[in-house]
């Protein structure tokens, strides 16, 4: 074997694992995001709410009370689209709209904190079941884990906006 063979041996398998190790990464995320998806709408019919208003909700327990306009850019919905999402929540109970603090024109929506804590329930058996997956991780490998989502989860953003135009 010369030692142009040994080297395109010697390059040939790293790309081929990393081919391999993308293949079961993009696989396992496939997976993930549908036992997510299934989850979610589980979790959303024992409320009676649908998916994208669970989520809706979680966005507003991350970030604090939106404006419309706000909930539309953060979620990719169209401004009519979340007007009839608040509109649902509100009939539902779980949010409220409340005047803008500082401009009396806009509304912001809130969540109903006493309405929330019901659905808080319904997640702290999932919540343990991955506390104790994280056992099973380093504190840099979960750094790792975390840099990864983060960037999966900008660019799906971005790609939903690039659908929404």
């Amino acid at each position: 074997m010369t030692s142009g063979e040994t080297n395109r041996t010697d390059t040939a398998a790293p790309d081929e694992k990393r081919a391999g190790t993308l293949e079961r990464l993009m696989a396992a995320g496939r997976e993930n995001s549908a036992v997510t998806v299934m989850f979610h709408s589980a979790v959303a019919t024992t409320q009676g709410l649908n998916a994208t208003e669970t989520k809706t909700l979680d966005l507003l327990e991350r970030q604090g009370a939106l404006t419309a306009k706000e909930l539309a850019e953060r979620t990719g919905l169209a401004p009519a689209s979340v007007t009839g999402l608040v509109d649902r929540l509100e009939a539902k109970e779980f949010v409220r709209r409340v005047k803008h603090p500082t401009d009396k024109r806009r509304v912001l929506v809130e969540l109903r904190r006493e309405k929330i804590a019901e659905l808080r329930d319904v997640f702290a058996d999932w919540q343990r079941d991955v506390e104790e997956l994280c056992e099973e991780f380093t504190t840099e490998e979960l750094e790792t884990v975390i840099r990864f989502l983060t960037g999966a989860a900008e660019r799906q953003r971005k790609a939903a906006a690039r659908l929404q135009r």
